[in-house]
């Protein structure tokens, strides 16, 4: 079975880690490193930015 690439950017993954307090787990152990409590928070938060992003191009019509 082959693994999904991924469909955020690195960068994105990293600000929101930093934001959430966990970007030095990241920077010591890798991604795998990070609980996942962290992983679904940090998925929530990419979630919330996308429909904020979506709110904004709907209201600059």
């Amino acid at each position: 079975m082959s693994r999904r690439r991924g469909i955020m950017s690195d960068r994105l993954k990293e600000e929101i880690a930093k934001e959430l307090g966990f970007y030095d787990t990241v920077q010591q152990e890798g991604w795998g490193g990070i609980r996942a409590r962290d992983a679904g928070n940090m998925v929530k938060r990419a979630i919330e930015l996308a429909e904020q992003q979506l709110a904004e191009r709907e209201s600059s019509r």
